[in-house]
């Protein structure tokens, strides 16, 4: 049980880098003229991603089931493929990756890395993380929780996205985009 413990704990201070790399992202996005939308889901976005960790917790801690070595395995290398899929997005992105949606006018969209094969990577990797990170020591109540949660708040937020991009390509005179990258593009 301390092993898991030790996991999500590292998953957290994972998500704390991620924070700082999106602080400095957020300065630079706004520096280059970017424009915020949908400041009003973030909180719910935070609160459902710290809920994740401590869910993952409390049931491992406190429902007794026993370590099934094939799901608890397997659901580990899921957990590290999704930091990976996170990581190489945001790599891809630079600077104009963030947790917030920030959409810095002109430029154009990323179409490397892993958004030459998917449309919105980082989410993929969200939703990987979100399941398999509570399977590892058999939390299904918190891996059903946070997927019903999380399929809601991703609808919103990736209309939110899609429509801050398009309102932005129209801005600068530039055609709708046909893809759309998620977060911060």
């Amino acid at each position: 049980m301390i092993w898991y413990t030790l996991l999500v704990l590292a998953v957290g201070a994972e998500r704390i880098a991620e924070l700082a790399v999106a602080r400095r992202n957020t300065r630079w996005s706004l520096a280059h003229g970017a424009i915020e939308a949908g400041h009003r889901h973030y909180p719910a976005m935070v609160a459902l991603h710290c809920g994740l960790l401590a869910g993952c917790l409390v049931e491992a801690w406190t429902a007794g089931r026993p370590f099934d070595a094939v799901l608890g395995w397997t659901m580990t290398a899921v957990v590290a493929a999704a930091q990976a899929l996170r990581w190489w997005c945001i790599r891809t992105l630079g600077p104009r990756w963030n947790t917030r949606v920030l959409v810095v006018p002109g430029l154009p969209l990323v179409s490397a890395g892993p958004y030459r094969r998917l449309r919105h990577p980082n989410y993929v990797a969200v939703v990987a993380e979100g399941l398999a990170l509570p399977l590892v020591r058999g939390a299904w109540l918190t891996a059903l929780a946070f997927g019903v949660l999380n399929a809601a708040l991703l609808t919103v937020r990736i209309r939110c996205e899609n429509r801050a991009l398009v309102r932005s390509r129209m801005s600068t005179g530039l055609r709708a985009p046909a893809v759309t990258p998620d977060s911060g593009q």
